[in-house]
């Protein structure tokens, strides 16, 4: 599906690699203008709630899944929406084929998700078409930076709603406006204790973003390859130390490749594992004279594709700010800096292990900007 979406892109830009792009949708670091991005009340904007592990996954999202009922149905709405004009029984198909779906997907996911269709009385295969959606779509920019001290910032850009429906009057991507009114910050507690933090949107019951209190933080990108399929980030995986947890992410069979990203709570303990289905493809570690490591959707190894080149951006704004300034608002400079702020940008997400800060702001890019 992934490639298959990249091969249509391509096509539609034949021989674009030689074309000059216009000034607004160059890549430009927001250092350059001496400028200050970073304004860190804008976190209160994105409301927490608590998901506790002790009740049983039928009753943990029903909180979230009252609140955003609406905003739940309208994205979907979109979705449907978009399929319709090629695929007439595609409201039909996706009850049918997503909702038989659901009940092989493996828990504590498919009481999540059902639990969600119960109380939005959305219908249960348009529940998992969402959540599955999710894992196709998204494009993201993940950053592990190391200060003078020691201290390791992690953040992530999520961008998502690729090739979902531009928009050419509002010079947008449909999907991604409506999820930036879903996005949410989440406390997971287990026996009235804090087990980790992370943040979702309404309505999506995995985990891309997630703090544990001094012990490591993790994002995950995708990774364009060609299976594909539902996996999420299995909660147990927060229970357990920042080495087993790496293990476990380095050699659990996955159902879809992904980039695991981790930052730990001491001194170069960051590290980016490129996954295959049934192994770790390439693994990337901080080194002693490394201060920082940046991932978008590409191995490490390979250059990234022309149209969806973040990486070269990216690593040129980190090279500007510099291990000195590397803090929260150092990086989210960085992420607030073209191209890796694109109109598929929803948020930012920023941790720290040692603080067991975790903050999410809201994100978009108004006016001329790139795509993605």
């Amino acid at each position: 599906m992934r490639s298959t979406v990249f091969v249509l892109l391509i096509i539609g830009f034949v021989g674009a690699k030689h074309i000059e792009l216009p000034e607004p949708y160059k890549d430009h670091c927001i250092l350059d203008d001496k400028k200050n991005l970073y304004d860190p009340t804008k976190q209160f904007d994105i409301p927490w709630f608590e998901v506790n592990l002790d009740l049983p996954p039928s009753e943990r999202w029903k909180q979230v899944g009252t609140a955003y009922k609406q905003q739940i149905t309208d994205l979907i709405g979109v979705l449907i929406d978009l399929v319709l004009p090629v695929f007439p029984d595609a409201l039909t198909f996706v009850d049918d084929v997503f909702g038989d779906l659901a009940t092989k997907l493996p828990q504590p996911y498919r009481d999540e998700i059902k639990a969600i269709s119960d109380v939005t009385g959305i219908p249960l295969g348009q529940i998992t078409m969402y959540n599955i959606f999710y894992e196709i779509f998204t494009v993201c920019t993940s950053i592990v930076a190391q200060d003078h001290q020691g201290n390791l910032v992690h953040a992530r850009n999520l961008d998502f709603g690729l090739f979902m429906g531009w928009d050419a009057e509002i010079h947008d991507w449909p999907i991604s406006q409506r999820l930036r009114k879903m996005i949410i910050n989440v406390n997971w507690t287990r026996g009235g204790k804090l087990v980790f933090k992370s943040n979702n949107f309404a309505g999506y019951v995995g985990i891309y973003n997630g703090l544990k209190p001094n012990a490591f933080s993790i994002t995950a990108d995708d990774r364009f390859q060609l299976e594909g399929g539902y996996y999420g980030i299995f909660k147990w995986l927060f229970g357990l130390e920042p080495e087993e947890a790496k293990e476990h992410l380095m050699n659990t069979p996955m159902l879809s490749p992904v980039y695991f990203i981790l930052g730990g709570h001491q001194a170069y303990e960051a590290s980016i594992i490129a996954r295959s289905l049934n192994g770790t493809a390439l693994l990337t570690e901080m080194g002693k004279d490394d201060w920082y490591l940046l991932e978008t959707n590409y191995d490490q190894n390979q250059e990234p594709l022309f149209l969806d080149d973040r990486r070269t951006p990216g690593v040129r704004c980190m090279e500007k700010l510099g291990q000195k300034n590397v803090d929260f608002a150092g990086i989210f400079n960085v992420l607030s800096s073209r191209t890796n702020l694109n109109k598929l940008t929803t948020y930012t997400v920023l941790m720290s292990v040692q603080t067991s800060r975790f903050e999410t702001i809201l994100q978009s890019c108004p006016g001329e900007c790139y795509a993605w």
